[in-house]
Formats: structure tokens, sequence, C-alpha cells
């Protein structure tokens, strides 16, 4: 079979610096409130939808399921038969509120537990409740690979397209983890910022802080898509996955699995290093990980092309992370600007990164990488390039 060309037709965001492409990518260029987890105050999901469907589902699948509108109605009515639509939205906790509720009323014998509170803390959740509404019955999969999680989604949802498994999918991440266990958790780990405040590559990072939110692709078999007439808004034109093989939580000292993952995305796109024109980091403000990425970086682009990550300005959002990003990424070829790396500085000079973006910069689309990387040795990279 002819590996096929995949189109991105529609994009959905749900993330504190803003609800919708538009208020998101505003929301971009603010600098957040330090000392604060990017938590999305005041979450109303009946705004979206009716309140009985927003009770039985969790906030993280809430929030894919508003993400997937907005990208479902960007995209416009597909015509890919229901049964070949596939559906994979990721998760690295799923629904760490219910998971609570659950056992706190399980030890409480004055209470008795909700029967939806076992579905509602379930990874796969968002995926399910994504393909009931819309009647998609092509595969339906969520991937948990910690914060390569919403990436490696739309690595596995863009194969199935390539290779005819399906001829549309719904892809991305989805979290709400901004929980005192997760904080607590973290912050035992020794990842967590002491100061809840993301500075990616600066001299005084000290950790990440959490986000949530969804990110949401709708990919189509390209042919299919331009025969629709559907505007297509970039090409999902490549990926790759791979794993360090080294440490629970800490990355390969020289990213050695990372930078497999950067050269495979590119050649699975058929992609030299200086076609790329951006790099949507991963970033994440802790020492181990931006000094490893920018390392990886610079081994792979010479010249290097400008580098940011958003973490600043959405925070950490775990397994929506990636997704987040790469919808961000496909924003920058829209509106032909670069999102600022907020929260840094003063760069840390042993990270050797040559350009990093700290204002919202002019840019002429050309091809984009964003990275994404978790706990277990994770590496999932995908590139993204204006439509041709």
């Amino acid at each position: 079979m002819t590996k096929r060309r995949v189109a991105i037709t529609g994009v959905g965001i749900v993330s504190q610096p803003g609800i919708g492409i538009a208020d998101f990518w505003k929301g971009l260029q603010t600098d957040p409130v330090p000392g604060q987890h990017h938590e999305i105050t005041n979450w109303d999901p009946e705004q979206w939808m009716p309140r009985k469907e927003a009770r039985r589902v969790d906030r993280f699948a809430q929030m894919a399921l508003v993400a997937t509108e907005e990208a479902m109605k960007q995209a416009g009515t597909l015509t890919a038969p229901t049964d070949r639509v596939a559906v994979a939205i990721a998760s690295g906790i799923g629904g760490l509120a219910a998971l609570e509720e659950l056992v706190e009323t399980s030890y409480d014998p004055e209470r008795r537990p909700s029967p939806l509170l076992i579905p509602m803390m379930m990874c796969n959740a968002a995926a399910a409740a994504v393909s009931i509404k819309y009647g998609f019955g092509g595969p339906v999969t969520t991937q948990v690979v910690a914060c390569a999680a919403g990436a490696q989604a739309i690595t596995d949802a863009l194969r199935t397209v390539q290779w005819g498994y399906a001829d549309a999918a719904i892809a991305g991440g989805c979290e709400a983890a901004v929980r005192q266990p997760a904080v607590a958790g973290f912050r035992s780990s020794k990842a967590m910022s002491p100061t809840t405040t993301a500075r990616p590559f600066s001299v005084d990072r000290d950790g990440m802080v959490l986000g949530e939110g969804a990110g949401i692709f709708v990919i189509e078999e390209w042919e299919a898509a331009k025969a629709r007439g559907a505007t297509i808004l970039a090409e999902l034109a490549g990926a790759s996955a791979t794993g360090d093989a080294h440490h629970l939580t800490a990355p390969h000292p020289e990213g050695e699995g990372a930078e497999r993952a950067i050269r495979l995305a590119l050649a699975d796109a058929g992609l030299e290093p200086s076609d790329v024109g951006y790099v949507n980091a991963h970033g994440t403000g802790t020492d181990l990980n931006d000094r490893t990425e920018g390392a990886v970086i610079s081994r792979v682009f010479d010249p290097q092309p400008p580098v940011s990550s958003i973490k600043g300005s959405t925070g950490h959002a775990l397994g929506a992370s990636g997704a987040i990003e790469a919808v961000a990424s496909v924003l920058a070829i829209i509106n032909r600007e670069l999102p600022p790396n907020l929260g840094m500085t003063r760069q840390d000079p042993e990270i050797p990164l040559t350009d990093i973006v700290t204002e919202p910069r002019r840019f002429d689309p050309a091809p984009v990488i964003t990275n994404s990387f978790g706990f277990g040795g994770h590496n999932s990279v995908l590139v993204i390039s204006p439509p041709s």
C-alpha cells in the first residue's frame, strides 16, 4: 500500500492561557501570574454541553469534548464513513478527581460511591466519550506514556490514516491533574518548582509547574480532504517514537533516545534538519530536561532554528502537553508568528541553544518540530509542515 499524505483540517484547544484557538493564541503572549499552577479557574463545562453529559465524565474528559467540538466545527463535515474514523486521545493520569472521590467514599461507611466513578476515572474515558458522541467506530485508543502521551496519540493516528486503517481521525490529549495528590507527588520527586513558577531554559529555573487542558486534531487523508473542499491548515508530515531504555524519571544523560526520535521524525517526513524553521521544545523548566534537550537540539541542527517552550504559559499539562504544543505549532504556521518562551530571565549558559524566542516573532511558515518527552524514557516527536 502507498503511504498516504495526511492533512490537518481542524484544531481545538482548552488551556489556562485561553479556551478556543483565538483566546489561546493571545494567552500564549501574556505572562502568567507567578507562584500559581496553571489551572483553568471557574471551569464550567455546561457552557458547551448539557449538564447531564457533563456530570457523567471527569474534568479531563469534559475538556477533551470541548476541544473536539471546536476542532470538528473548524474541519467541517467529514466524508469518511463513521466506521472509518479513528479516535486516539491520550491522558497521562486520567480522572484524578474521580479517583480521589472513590477513595474517600470507599473508606466512609456512611457514603456510597457513585457507580459513575470507575468509568469517570478511566484514562480511556475521553476517547470513548468522543467516539460515542460522534458515532466514530474506527479504532478507539488511549495512549498512556506520561508526558509524551498527547504527541504519541497524534503519532498513532497519523499511522492509522497513512496506512489505510482509517480515513480520518480525532487525535490529541487531555489532562486535569492540578490536584493536591499530584502536586504532593511531583514535589516529593523534586520535579516541582518550589516557587511554582515555570522558567524553561532559564538559569534560575527550579522545576515544572502543573497545567491542564486538552488539545485535539482532526486529521484526514489528504486527497479526501481536498476533494470535499476542506481548508487544510497544515500537513502532519512525519512522526517518531523511541525509548531511552535508561531510567524511570531521568532522561538519558546524552539524550540519545530524544536525538534518535528527532532524526527519525525528520526522515519520516522526508526532510533534512536545515528544512526546519522552528522547534517547539518540550522545555519543562527542570534542570535535567532543559539541559539535555538543549544539547540534543544543538547536535541535530546546525545552524539552529528558533526554539521556544510554551510551558512558561501553559504549565506542564502532562499527558495533554504534547497535543497542546502541537496545536500551538499549527497556530504558529497559520498566524505566521512564533510563540515566546515566557518565564526565562536569562538563558542558562550551559544550554547550547543559539536562538530562544523571547518575544512574539514573525515566522515565514516552514516545517516545525514539536518534542515531547515523558517519564519512563518515552520520546515522541511530530513534524508539522505548511500546506502545499
